[in-house]
């Protein structure tokens, strides 16, 4: 499957009801257990006038949290037109002083690049068949952190995505979920100038905070 082609069942996957539904479940519930632990990382690493470039971000949870650290600008890039309508109804009631932009798009082809401060990917790799583009990117447009949380490279997790996929097959669902090996992730981005400064992990996910080598 090409990206652009699943970029397009990405936008049918996270369609209105179910951003309506992660909505519900975040005002209800707060962030995801994975969501959680990236924002443990990152709020200790986030300054006054930071900018952060939230990609694949959904309905917006990792700005949304931020914004009280000081964030000046929150950038939100998303294939899905119907969970970046709803994060642009929940930032417009959350009183932020940040500046807030949605962009609907498939980031890698985005003409010319964006750049901030912090990058995140919560729970974007696994859902983007080109995991080498979409980290060589990402890196490149992070100015100063990086992080990201992905799928355990583990035969049950494995197991789970591959009958996720076949269920997916069978009701003519092109969406389509991977597991991409962490080594070849690791080196791109320490190949890119970044240090792995903490991981957090849970029985299915690793979630990965990167910073750019001062050499870099």
């Amino acid at each position: 499957m090409s990206c652009c082609s699943h970029c397009v069942a990405t936008a049918s996957q996270f369609d209105p009801k179910r951003a309506e539904n992660d909505r519900a479940r975040y005002q209800r519930r707060g962030p995801d257990p994975t969501t959680n632990l990236m924002l443990e990382e990152l709020r200790p690493v986030t300054r006054s006038g930071d900018t952060l470039l939230d990609v694949g971000g959904g309905i917006g949870v990792i700005g949304l949290e931020l914004q009280t650290s000081g964030l000046r600008e929150i950038t939100l890039v998303d294939a899905a037109p119907s969970s970046l309508s709803v994060a642009e109804r929940l930032f417009a009631g959350a009183g932020s002083s940040a500046e807030f932009r949605v962009v609907q798009s498939d980031f890698v082809d985005l003409v010319p690049p964006l750049t901030a401060d912090i990058v995140a990917l919560d729970r974007v790799v696994c859902c983007y068949p080109d995991y080498v583009g979409l980290l060589e990117r990402s890196a490149a447009s992070a100015r100063r952190t990086l992080a990201l949380s992905f799928p355990r490279d583990r035969w049950f997790v494995r197991l789970r995505v591959a009958a996720e996929n076949l269920f997916h097959r069978l009701t003519r669902n092109a969406f389509r979920t991977f597991v991409h090996p962490e080594a070849a992730m690791t080196a791109i981005l320490r190949g890119a100038g970044f240090s792995l400064i903490g991981r957090r992990t849970t029985l299915q996910w690793f979630v990965d905070h990167w910073e750019r080598s001062s050499s870099a």
